[in-house]
């Protein structure tokens, strides 16, 4: 291959390049980049076209060399020290990569008549928001929306979708500004709540274009924003059980909504 220095100074700049993308929300921001690590994400055919540049020690490298199917002035290989380093989990596969953050949708362009779509209001956990985003491509939603959430291209974030980040329509924007555009498509917004008043999950008719609405893990959705939706609906319990987290909430509304 091309490059094939082996690279092992931490000093290196891509190397601190993929360590302020991995730390900064600002600097992905900046610099329009974020980072996978793994395997399974690195070579997965979906991310072909956003990789920038692929960093792999040497031993991972010899191991995957058949699954690499990027050109090789993408290819930077690394010391297994390096990597051991740069890994931001306990056993690293020693596979990285710096990829550009793709083209912004507009929402008038993303939210479509008919569509159903999962809304995450506020989320703040980056596990919740990945398995959520997992999930909804799973069950064939048409969307995820993020109003007011921890950084979409947050690390573990990414890890927590297993790669259905590039496969599932995604876009960050304001909860007001969703609402008004909803309207304008004719979708009917659903507030899920804690509220045993409230209409049960399993009488919702989800038929026609729907957006259902999940609050943050620990206050749930605000008064103002509940009013803002047209409908509001809660997950009957059984016995002593009050709510469940937003991660396993969402995957029972995502199959509901499915159906």
């Amino acid at each position: 291959m091309k490059n094939s220095e082996l690279i092992t100074s931490k000093d290196n700049p891509s190397i601190k390049l993929y360590r302020k993308l991995s730390e900064s929300k600002k600097a992905r921001k900046e610099n329009n980049l974020f980072v996978l690590e793994g395997a399974r994400l690195c070579f997965d055919s979906s991310t072909f076209p956003t990789i920038k540049l692929l960093i792999i020690t040497k031993t991972a490298y010899e191991k995957n060399r058949e699954k690499i199917l990027i050109s090789d002035d993408k290819i930077m290989i690394i010391s297994d020290e390096l990597g051991n380093k740069l890994s931001d989990t306990v056993n690293t596969q020693g596979v990285f990569a710096i990829c550009e953050i793709p083209p912004k949708t507009e929402l008038s362009d993303f939210v479509k008549c008919g569509g159903k779509y999962i809304v995450l209001n506020s989320l703040q956990d980056p596990l919740n928001i990945g398995t959520i985003i997992r999930t909804a491509d799973a069950l064939g939603i048409d969307g995820v929306i993020l109003c007011g959430c921890c950084d979409l291209y947050n690390p573990k974030v990414i890890r927590g979708t297993m790669g259905s980040i590039f496969r599932i329509n995604t876009i960050e924007t304001n909860f007001q500004a969703l609402v008004s555009e909803l309207g304008l498509k004719k979708i009917t917004s659903f507030a899920a709540v804690v509220d045993k008043t409230a209409q049960s999950l399993v009488d919702c008719n989800f038929s026609g274009g729907c957006a259902v609405v999940i609050g943050n893990e620990g206050n749930g959705l605000s008064e103002s924003d509940i009013e803002l939706c047209n409908k509001k609906f809660t997950i009957r319990m059984h016995g002593s059980i009050e709510s469940f987290n937003a991660s396993t909430a969402a995957t029972i509304i995502l199959w509901e909504m499915s159906r």
